[in-house]
């Protein structure tokens, strides 16, 4: 799709890579690209699940670009900041699963970009994640204040932000800020082992409708009273029983056989 954000499909799974080394720190012209990349994968009706990853082995990002933020005046940074959570809010509000490969270290914005997606999935190593922030003297403005107290709790929340504190990826996974934390040889075969984990809520094998609308009973739903979000769950139910997957998979079961979905 363009140069900062490395666009391509793999049997069902839209892979998206910030690219731009050393570290992948997100400028407005990333965000941008990675907007479209967004939608692109959203409106492609073969795309069941999203990847995001960094480029490297090194860094997924370490989060905004501190001197193009330093250059810029308060206007510009106000609508950079507006315009990023909008971008990663995309990845929550479409139905389709989104999955953080972290290959490295993954900090500030980076984190947030992350914390915005599903499922979070580091690889094993010498690698820090954190929203050290408070050190600038500004908080974590792409959403990491909400985010981040909604997955651990507000105490714990704000305790990792004021200290500025980062982890390793055990301490992650033991806090609940990442869902799995894989070894590998490399950070092509990390990508892959998470590309294939992806593929997994894929057709024929995964049904992409079904996980599509728990994603998103449990991102607005969350947001609303139990009332409401029962009724929402109700309605996102009615919707699945009309589709062809719910009729293939109840037909299997009736047939003691394995499904086969067509996302449809």
């Amino acid at each position: 799709m363009g140069a900062l954000v490395n666009y391509q499909t793999d049997k069902g799974v839209a892979v998206l890579t910030l690219n731009d080394p050393p570290v992948n720190a997100y400028s407005y012209e990333m965000l941008k690209e990675l907007d479209a990349c967004i939608l692109e994968a959203r409106f492609d009706n073969d795309v069941h699940a999203i990847v995001i990853t960094g480029h490297g082995d090194k860094f997924f990002s370490a989060g905004a670009n501190i001197n193009m933020l330093r250059e810029a005046d308060s206007t510009f940074k106000y609508y950079f900041c507006l315009h990023a959570n909008e971008t990663v809010a995309r990845l929550e509000q479409t139905p389709k699963l989104v999955v953080a490969a972290i290959n490295g270290h993954c900090v500030g914005g980076g984190l947030e970009i992350a914390l915005a997606c599903d499922l979070r999935i580091a690889r094993a190593g010498d690698f820090q994640l954190g929203l050290p922030e408070v050190g600038l003297g500004v908080l974590p403005g792409t959403g990491g204040t909400q985010r981040l107290a909604r997955l651990v709790g507000k105490s714990r929340a704000i305790e990792l932000m004021v200290e500025g504190a980062k982890m390793s990826s055990d301490r992650a996974i033991e806090l609940g800020v990442v869902n799995k934390v894989w070894t590998a040889d490399s950070t092509d075969d990390f990508l892959r082992q998470v590309i294939d984990y992806a593929k997994g809520f894929c057709p024929p094998n995964g049904a992409a409708l079904a996980v599509g609308r728990i994603k998103r009973a449990v991102q607005s739903g969350l947001e609303m009273g139990l009332e409401q979000g029962l009724a929402f769950e109700r309605e996102l139910q009615a919707e699945l029983f009309a589709s062809a997957d719910a009729k293939e998979g109840l037909a299997a079961y009736g047939q003691h056989r394995k499904p086969v979905f067509k996302g449809r």
